[in-house]
């Protein structure tokens, strides 16, 4: 086979190509300015931003290091239109070229418009702006929460005012009012107020900054401090930018102030002002109460009260009256007794039948009531056998007449031990069928007296016709 010819052209390696190419591109586009449709939106853990600027016909990877992303006036959305300013490179390690973006802007404040009004029918949608939802602000609030900037003009604002009006305790919470970190400190400055407990804890919030274009306010615009402020449990006025300007805080919050300064004058009432009320109405209060004291002194007065021996000439004249009818009464009442009593029939003959009646009655209640008895008789029968067989078994002489004994001294104690039985003199044992006496020697004592039994008593004879007890 023939040789093919030698080439002049050296090789490349592919890393020569890519950096050559790298070069190439970074010096003839070292500054572009691209109009695009941000896409695919990623923050990285490290802070970068990794994006997709976008027409209708071509994509431009888009890289901004966390430097610069930090300083952005808003926060980068997917669909949002943007001017960015930066250079190309190319990433070798994919042979892709990329924009390495120092900054973003929103392209133009249409755009901005356009998130705004979204956002504000999301929010609305969801019930976020919703009257139910307003808590009603205290009157006189001991200590309120203010989130802003701690070196503005608004803070200043803020306290000289309340402290025209009515003093009290300001908590200042620092937050950034601008830039891309301002709403996440602003989130923070919200749930940390409601996360305090105790005397700390404020009783109302001020969120406020100045004025500004749609840029410098968008951090107010912010999904996450838009739900901080609906979820906070302190009632929180809005003070955001001057009276024209509108944020969507402004629709969640309890209440919206035109201005900062108008924040402070909703959070306190004027002291003065209260103090002249408070005079105002105690002196129509004391001026009620000297009229109402009048009208029942001269209402006392005409009634003219009598004098007490006025009042009781009636009753003496009614116990005249009578004390001379009660002899009359007491008679006619004694002659009504007479007439009922000689009505009722009293005879012989009439007590007699009633007290047949009565024994009757008895006979038939003694015949009813027999077996009944007689039951009970035998239920106590039975549980006074039983309970003597109980006590039978239970009985010391049972367990003597099984061979045990028991041992006292001469004067009836029990003697427990053997020791204690060496010491006594003389002892008595008793078994089942009688008692021994003895002594620790062994030597016969004398016996013991017997104790001769009472003879049972006679049963005394009962009166002829009186029936025994049942028991």
């Amino acid at each position: 086979m023939p040789t093919p010819p030698a080439s002049n052209d050296a090789a490349l390696s592919v890393s020569d190509l890519a950096a050559s190419l790298k070069r190439t591109v970074e010096t003839n586009f070292d500054h572009v300015v691209v109009r695009g449709e941000l896409g695919r939106v990623t923050i990285a853990r490290s802070g970068h931003m990794y994006c997709d600027l976008k027409d209708e016909k071509a994509v431009l990877n888009t890289v901004m290091w966390k430097s610069q992303v930090d300083r952005l006036p808003f926060r980068p959305e997917e669909g949002l239109e943007v001017i960015a300013t930066g250079r190309l490179s190319i990433y070798e390690g994919r042979s892709n070229y990329q924009m390495l973006a120092s900054s973003m802007r929103p392209a133009g404040a249409g755009a901005l418009m356009a998130l705004l009004e979204e956002r504000k029918k999301k929010f609305a949608a969801e019930g976020l702006f919703a009257p139910e939802h307003k808590k009603k602000l205290p009157f006189l609030p001991k200590t309120i929460g203010v989130v802003t900037s701690p070196t503005g003009a608004v803070i200043r604002d803020i306290l000289h005012r309340i402290r025209d009006r009515f003093p009290v305790r300001v908590i200042v919470w620092p937050a950034l009012v601008q830039g891309d970190q301002a709403a996440g400190q602003i989130t923070a400055g919200i749930q940390g107020f409601n996360a305090m407990t105790g005397a700390d804890r404020p009783d109302v919030l001020i969120v406020a900054r100045g004025g500004g274009s749609i840029e410098d306010l968008w951090p107010f615009n912010e999904e996450n401090v838009v739900r901080a402020a609906f979820e906070s449990e302190i009632p929180l006025i809005s003070a955001v930018g001057h009276e024209t300007d509108t944020t969507l805080i402004d629709y969640v919050s309890d209440a919206r102030a035109p201005t900062p300064t108008g924040a402070a004058e909703i959070a306190v009432p004027v002291r003065s002002e209260l103090l002249l009320l408070t005079g105002e109405h105690g002196e129509r209060l004391k001026r009620a109460l000297s009229r109402r004291t009048g009208q029942a002194k001269d209402k006392l007065a005409a009634a003219r009260l009598p004098r007490p021996e006025m009042l009781l000439q009636t009753k003496r004249q009614r116990l005249d009256y009578a004390s001379g009818n009660l002899p009359k009464a007491a008679l006619a009442l004694v002659q009504k007794a007479r007439l009922r009593l000689s009505r009722q029939s009293l005879s012989p003959a009439s007590l007699r039948g009633e007290i047949r009646a009565s024994k009757q009655r008895l006979r038939d209640t003694a015949v009813r009531a027999r077996p009944a008895l007689m039951r009970l008789i035998e239920t106590r029968k039975t549980a006074l056998s039983s309970q003597g067989k109980l006590l039978e078994t239970l009985s010391y002489q049972s367990t003597l007449k099984r061979g045990y004994a028991i041992v006292r001294d001469t004067d009836g104690n029990l003697i427990r031990s053997a020791g204690a039985a060496a010491k006594s003199p003389a002892f008595k044992v008793s078994f089942g069928d009688g008692d021994v006496m003895a002594r620790p020697d062994g030597s016969a004592p004398q016996p013991a007296p017997s104790t001769p039994k009472p003879a049972p008593k006679a049963d005394k004879p009962k009166p002829k016709g009186q029936q025994g007890s049942l028991f």
